[in-house]
């Protein structure tokens, strides 16, 4: 059988990248972890959905993806690969479509879903956490107004 790949030393280098526990994720969670916020790592929001988010606050129902440049097509720093460039066009198109089809079902589950690029800032990537664990602390109830969970 033939591989994607086009040598086994690229073949090689390809296996090797992290699917978690990579340097841009690490950030995030250690500036999320300074800031006081607790989460889960590499956890599946929905148990029964083979998806799995960097960042996961159970409670606030919150899942946080770091997504690659490369791997998830970046409009700012996506780079076409110069070898077997189909394959891999082809393969960061299908990982777009299942991001937004995970984003669908976890939204449709009642999940708040934050998806950053691995560039950006881990301090601005905290705020936007933040910013949606408090828009869950609160209840807007028509007749009392707004109120603390």
């Amino acid at each position: 059988m033939s591989s994607w790949a086009s040598s086994p030393g690229v073949r090689r280098g390809m296996q090797r990248n992290r699917s978690r526990d990579t340097k841009p994720e690490l950030a995030v969670r250690s500036a999320a972890h300074a800031a006081g916020l607790r989460y889960r790592v590499d956890f599946r929001p929905i148990p029964t959905l083979n998806r799995r988010a960097d960042l996961v606050f159970t409670r606030a129902k919150v899942a946080v993806f770091v997504d690659g440049c490369f791997w998830h097509g970046c409009p700012e720093h996506h780079t076409v690969a110069k070898t077997n460039a189909s394959f891999w066009s082809d393969k960061v198109r299908r990982n777009r479509a299942r991001d937004a089809g995970t984003d669908q079902m976890l939204l449709e589950a009642g999940w708040t879903v934050i998806r950053v690029w691995e560039h950006d800032p881990p301090d601005l990537v905290v705020a936007q956490i933040r910013a949606a664990l408090r828009h869950d602390q609160i209840d807007d109830d028509p007749e009392r107004g707004p109120r603390r969970k």
